[in-house]
């Protein structure tokens, strides 16, 4: 049932869309109870939440939760690589060129024209980003960090899928990023970060009065 969370990522599936038993059962060919499973475990991913009275629904869009979550990632983040960056090693170093080199040459689309997400991209992506900030000595503050990263990531992938920005050059910004890492310019990774962050945030925000269907008012239950 991956196609389920491939059709959300890709944008088939969109903010709010009530996700029902009988016609996915009917397009997948699979039973109630595979799909059930399959909706299950997307509700512990983030990707899925269940209402009661209500059934399953692709995860709502809020501008607010996009705002508080990103600010957060700024703060955290950026905080956890300039410790990354004064206490990381030659092997830090090494392991971050490593994992560049991985996402340089891994296409982002298992298909150009139909924008589905490649899941190796997603892995050496996350991988990357968790290799500049291993350097940090405090597990505790790389934890939240990386938690909040994966907590972002429908959102990263929802701001590419409905509205891509043609400014951006991704591969020119993770370039950046590493150079400055490896400089040790904590200053001026910190602001790249901060801007990597925010860029597909204001993307997605900027389509809040644009698409009134895109953005939902979450329920009590998902606030």
């Amino acid at each position: 049932m991956e196609q389920i969370r491939t059709n959300i990522l890709a944008g088939r599936l969109r903010p709010g869309d009530r996700l029902k038993f009988p016609s996915l059962s009917e397009e997948f060919g699979v039973s109630a109870g595979v799909v059930r499973e399959a909706l299950g475990r997307l509700v512990e991913q983030g990707f899925v939440q269940m209402q009661p009275h209500q059934g399953f629904q692709v995860m709502p869009l809020s501008a607010d939760t996009l705002r508080e979550l990103t600010q957060a990632r700024v703060h955290i983040e950026t905080m956890v690589l300039r410790l990354s960056i004064e206490f990381g090693d030659l092997d830090w170093e090494s392991d971050a060129v490593a994992a560049h080199h991985k996402l340089a040459r891994t296409p982002p689309h298992v298909n150009d024209g139909a924008r589905d997400p490649n899941p190796d991209w997603d892995e050496v992506h996350a991988a990357f980003h968790l290799a500049l900030l291993a350097g940090c000595p405090n597990r505790r503050l790389l934890d939240i960090a990386m938690r909040l990263r994966s907590e972002a990531e429908l959102y990263r992938h929802w701001a590419v899928t409905f509205g891509p920005d043609e400014s951006r050059d991704p591969a020119a910004e993770h370039r950046r990023l590493l150079d400055a890492a490896v400089a040790r310019d904590a200053d001026l990774a910190a602001t790249l970060l901060a801007e990597h962050i925010w860029a597909p945030a204001a993307r997605l925000l900027a389509l809040e009065s644009e698409d009134a269907d895109f953005f939902m008012p979450e329920t009590s239950e998902s606030a």
